[in-house]
């Protein structure tokens, strides 16, 4: 399946890889480009990055599901934050491709669950490049293979619809820390990962062009890397 601009692209969104990043210099760096992307000194940004081992706490998130004690994230090496995005608790780490989109939704896409319900299309568009039969879940936020979820969204629009934080998508994500938490406050929910899908090693430089020329599509951006 090839990724075909079905819409003239108009504005730019200018494509970022930031390598590994710590989540507390992440928060930072989305903090000022928000602050820039208001003052119109930035075009929209998508940041693709990975995180260290690390429990994040969305705005609706229960301590309870944080299964693991200070003593065991310690011993793992795993962070634990409180931040600012919508959603429940959900962990980031190395195999795992993180987004940031750092967007003005003005003047026409000014709608919240529009905008989450985009992220999820232009996901589920870019996982069917990889011949993964990807789908929405009724009810759920993010995208879903089999009753798994394979990409968790969190995102912040912030005074100006200024956009922050994004989603996360397990490529070849160790799967197992997902058993330190209750995913997105969902009791029992199952995880997937595009290596555990496809059964083969992928490339990330290719999954990270495949989501951000999929992001373009949908969002109707031209993509500048």
């Amino acid at each position: 399946m090839s990724i075909a601009a079905a819409a003239p692209l108009t504005r730019p969104l200018q494509v970022q890889h930031l390598g590994t990043v710590p989540y507390a210099a992440a928060l930072h760096l989305q903090a000022d480009l928000v602050r820039r992307r208001r003052a119109n000194e930035i075009t929209d940004r998508l940041l693709f990055l990975e995180h260290p081992h690390v429990f994040t706490l969305g705005t609706s998130a229960r301590a309870a599901h944080v299964l693991l004690d200070d003593a065991e994230r310690e011993l793992l090496g795993i962070e634990i934050f409180e931040t600012g995005r919508g959603g429940d608790v959900t962990y980031h780490g190395p195999g795992q491709l993180v987004g940031y989109p750092i967007l003005d939704l003005k003047p026409d896409r000014c709608d919240l669950h529009r905008y989450v319900r985009d992220i999820e299309a232009a996901l589920i568009l870019a996982l069917h490049v990889f011949d993964i039969d990807a789908q929405r879940s009724a009810g759920n936020t993010g995208v879903w293979v089999d009753g798994a979820k394979i990409a968790a969204i969190g995102v912040r629009v912030s005074s100006g619809w200024i956009t922050s934080h994004g989603f996360a998508l397990n490529v070849a994500t160790d799967l197992r820390f997902f058993d330190g938490i209750v995913p997105c406050g969902i009791a029992g929910c199952a995880v997937t990962s595009i290596e555990r899908c496809t059964g083969d090693v992928v490339d990330m430089n290719r999954v990270r062009n495949v989501v951000a020329h999929a992001f373009g599509e949908v969002f109707q951006r031209r993509i500048r890397v």
